[in-house]
């Protein structure tokens, strides 16, 4: 394995204190022959994960378009198909090794067929490793520090039919004017940060993707403008922390104070995602509460309801810091929409400490949750923990949380009902044409039956039924019923 460029645990662990990531501008620049490359050839890009990972495939679709490659949506017609993986739970890595092994028939028909991988998954030392020495078909292999040499290494691949393996542990950099072919026409995700410093005992996030490292607000205001010039109407701020972003940089910019200056540009919707209640402060509530643009929508993951386990969590927070957050947002945020992340099962998680989660889904009462039970990550500390429960006793313990999490957000939607919203209008339903559907403010999705709906228009709606994951109902116009009161 040595001709090929592997990550290293030990060093995606180091922090530098007095970084300051380097700013890439026009990161991606194609030579004559890489322009040329992917002509009448088609790719493929399978995208797991989070919406920060959605992001990175809209940057690999757009560095391989530039070289000339089309989107063929059969995998069967792809001369290159990528894997754009996630790894914060073994279940998906399992689910992206089962598909490289199904990539094999695809390969035997199609010998010329590069079959590559990349994201969070190969950031691992052991994971890259076993790829490398078990999955001979993987062909290409980049990181998440690496995506603007796609072109560099895809054409090694093509000109030498040699394995181009190239994956790096890095403090990172900064790349900006990076392509992307985005995955709507009207929303779009707008990174501002990447990395995370918080370093949560059980998240292989802080090795995969690298110290915290902040875009300019300038760079940030540049790409929403554009954005709002082309027509889209909904932004959501990314990072894998992103309520702390600014404090790697000397610009004097809070997340809160960029919250503002994206919201003065006037376009329609803004969100943000994930948020840690560690980084909550009170003037992000408010710069939330007084802007009609900033949805009242919040993420704000819990992941246990007892103090000890929070600890043993690297959480930095209690549960009463929690709640005292959570009820100052519920207090100054109208109509707000809280959904939260839990982990069932951390080791030796006690029946008492669960029922302390449990108790505080009572006292939140959530819009949406994210239960997942707790998968060990090799390197992270929390995998070291010699654990005495057993996987039955979690799954029982989840099924439990699931059923509460289910009543109130049930609950909550149910209190739509007879109201008349906003709904951004995302598609038509994949099972029936008369049906399209959208999200509220709220970030909850709506099947509504419609006259002259548009995609990507903010239209109006009136619930007639809540249900356990989303709301129905009827599309109406201006001086009809309810609409007077909006």
């Amino acid at each position: 394995m040595n001709e090929y460029r592997l990550p290293n645990a030990k060093q995606a662990r180091f922090r530098n204190k007095t970084y300051q990531a380097p700013i890439i501008y026009d990161a991606v620049k194609l030579t004559d022959s890489q322009k040329k490359l992917g002509v009448n050839l088609n790719y493929h890009v399978i995208t797991y994960g989070c919406q920060a990972n959605v992001r990175d495939g809209e940057v690999i679709s757009g560095i391989l378009e530039q070289m000339g490659y089309t989107f063929s949506d059969a995998l069967s017609k792809a001369d290159i198909i990528i894997l754009n993986t996630c790894a914060i739970r073994e279940n998906a890595e399992k689910r992206v090794l089962g598909v490289i092994g199904s990539l094999q028939s695809y390969k035997r028909k199609k010998p010329e067929m590069v079959v590559g991988i990349c994201g969070c998954m190969p950031q691992q030392e052991q994971m890259a490793q076993n790829i490398v020495a078990k999955y001979p078909i993987v062909e290409l292999m980049f990181g998440t520090h690496n995506i603007s040499s796609l072109p560099t290494l895809l054409e090694n691949v093509l000109t030498t039919r040699k394995r181009n393996i190239e994956v790096f542990s890095a403090l990172g950099s900064i790349y900006e004017d990076l392509p992307s072919v985005r995955q709507f026409r009207h929303k779009a995700f707008v990174n501002i940060m990447d990395g995370c410093d918080k370093f949560c005992s059980y998240c292989i996030v802080p090795y995969t993707r690298g110290q915290q490292r902040s875009r300019r607000w300038e760079d940030i205001l540049k790409e929403v403008k554009r954005l709002k010039e082309e027509g889209y109407q909904e932004i959501t701020l990314l990072g894998q922390n992103v309520n702390a972003y600014g404090k790697d940089l000397d610009q004097g910019c809070t997340f809160a104070d960029l919250l503002e200056k994206v919201s003065d540009t006037g376009i329609r919707r803004i969100r943000f995602t994930t948020s840690h209640p560690w980084d909550f402060d009170d003037r992000m509530i408010d710069i939330i509460a007084q802007r009609d643009n900033i949805m009242p929508f919040i993420h704000l993951p819990l992941q246990s309801g007892n103090d000890e386990i929070l600890k043993l969590m690297n959480r930095r927070y209690t549960s009463k810091q929690y709640k005292e957050l959570f009820d100052r947002i519920k207090e100054k945020i109208k109509d707000v929409a809280i959904s939260t992340d839990i982990i069932v099962g951390f080791p030796n998680e006690t029946e008492e400490q669960f029922s302390d989660t449990l108790k505080m889904v009572e006292y939140c009462q959530y819009d949406n949750a994210y239960s997942f039970v707790f998968s060990a990550r090799e390197g992270t500390p929390a995998a070291r923990i010699e654990d005495s429960v057993s996987l039955e006793e979690k799954k029982r313990r989840l099924q439990r949380l699931n059923e509460r999490l289910g009543y109130y957000s049930k609950l909550n939607n149910k209190k739509w009902e007879g109201q008349v919203v906003e709904v951004l209008v995302d598609g038509f339903s994949k099972t029936n044409p008369e049906i399209m559907s959208g999200y509220t403010p709220q970030q909850k999705l709506v099947n509504f039956s419609y006259d002259n709906a548009q995609i990507g228009a903010i239209i109006y709606v009136k619930i007639t039924q809540g249900m356990k994951n989303s709301l129905n109902g009827v599309q109406v116009h201006p001086g009809k019923e309810n609409h007077e009161q909006y």
